[in-house]
C-alpha cells in the first residue's frame, strides 16, 4: 500500500494513468469497431439486394402501364393510361397491390378488390394438415410478404410518400368507437352507406363495402392516407391518426355486431327496413286473401 502511494505522488503518475486508460479505449474500440462495420456493410448490401429485387418486380408487373420510371403513360391523344407513382407512398402501394386491385387487368371506371397474384398474395392458407404441404404454403407466403415489402421500399425510394401505417395506429381495440362513428357519418356514410355497405357512383363508380372481414384494419388506414380511386385523401389535418383509428374502431364493431332480428338486409337503417317489412308483410296479406276468396265452395248434391 505505501509503494502504491508513493507511486501516485510521483509528478508522472497522472500522465500515466490517462494513458493506459486510452490505451483501454482503444483496444475496446478496436475489438468492437470491425463488428459494427461489418453488420452495417451487411445491411446496406441486403438493402441494396431488396430494392434490386423490388425494381425487377416493377419491371415485370407494373412498368407496362407506369413506365420503366415510375413516371406514367399516356395514349396517343395524350390522354392519361396510367398514372405517375412518385411521391405515392409506400402506403398507396401496400393498398392497391395486397388488394389486389394492381396490377389492374384491363383498364376501366374503377378497379375492383380481388385476388392478389401469387406473387403478392399474403393471404393464402397456410394451416394444411400435411406438413410438407404446410410448410410450402408457408414459404410461400413468406416470400410473397417479402415481394411486397420490397415493392414498397423501391417505390418509396423514386419519391417518398406516405408510409404503412404500424400496428399500433390500426389496432381498433384502442380507438374512440363514438367519435369513430360521428366521424364516419360526417365524412364518409355518403358514399359508404353509415354503416359501410357501399353504395354506387357516378360514372361507374362505386364505393366499396368496409362491412367483409377481408378489409383490415390496415387497408382502412391507408385508403384514407391515400385517396385510392373516386375517394378523397384524408391526411393527417383533415383526419388525425386517432380520429383515423376511431373510424377504423367504429367499423370493425360495426361488421362484428349480430343481427338479432334475423336477415339484416344490409343494414341500410330502419325506415328501409320497416318498409321492406311492410311491403313484404302487407303483399303476402293481400295474396292469402285473393287464394281464400277465390276459392269456391262446391255445391252440395241433392239427396
Amino acid at each position: 500500500m505505501r509503494r502504491i502511494t508513493a507511486w501516485r505522488r510521483r509528478p508522472w503518475a497522472g500522465y500515466a494513468v490517462v494513458l493506459a486508460a486510452l490505451a483501454a479505449i482503444g483496444v475496446i474500440y478496436a475489438g468492437f469497431s470491425p463488428q459494427t462495420g461489418r453488420a452495417e456493410a451487411e445491411s446496406t448490401a441486403q438493402a441494396a439486394q431488396d430494392l434490386k429485387n423490388g425494381q425487377q418486380l416493377f419491371n415485370k408487373n407494373c412498368a407496362s402501364c407506369h413506365g420503366l420510371n415510375a413516371e406514367g403513360t399516356k395514349d396517343a391523344k395524350g390522354k392519361p393510361i396510367a398514372p405517375s407513382l412518385l411521391g405515392v407512398g409506400a402506403a398507396s402501394v401496400d393498398f392497391q397491390v395486397s388488394t389486389g386491385r394492381m396490377p389492374a387487368m384491363s383498364p376501366g371506371a374503377q378497379f375492383p378488390r380481388k385476388t392478389p397474384i401469387p406473387a403478392f398474395n399474403t393471404e393464402i392458407k397456410t394451416d394444411y394438415e400435411e406438413p410438407a404441404k404446410r410448410k410450402a404454403a408457408e414459404q410461400q407466403k413468406a416470400q410473397a410478404e417479402k415481394n411486397l415489402a420490397d415493392l414498397r421500399a423501391y417505390i418509396s425510394s423514386l419519391g417518398g410518400g406516405p408510409g404503412v401505417p404500424p400496428a399500433s395506429a390500426t389496432d381498433p381495440s384502442k380507438g374512440d368507437v363514438a367519435l369513430g362513428g360521428k366521424l364516419f357519418r360526417t365524412n364518409c356514410a355518403q358514399c359508404h352507406n353509415f354503416t359501410g355497405q357501399g353504395g354506387a357512383l357516378t360514372g361507374g363508380k362505386y364505393a366499396p363495402p368496409l362491412s367483409k372481414s377481408d378489409v383490415t384494419p390496415t387497408q382502412m388506414y391507408e385508403a384514407m392516407l391515400t385517396g385510392p380511386q373516386a375517394m378523397p385523401v384524408f391526411n393527417d389535418t383533415t383526419l388525425t391518426p386517432q380520429d383515423k383509428q376511431a373510424i377504423i374502431s367504429y367499423l370493425v364493431q360495426t361488421r362484428e355486431q349480430p343481427n338479432p332480428g334475423g336477415n339484416g338486409l344490409g343494414r341500410i337503417g330502419p325506415v328501409s327496413e320497416g318498409l321492406v317489412g311492410w311491403l313484404v308483410g302487407l303483399g303476402l296479406l293481400v295474396m292469402a286473401a285473393m287464394w281464400i276468396t277465390a276459392k269456391k265452395p262446391k255445391k252440395l248434391k241433392k239427396s
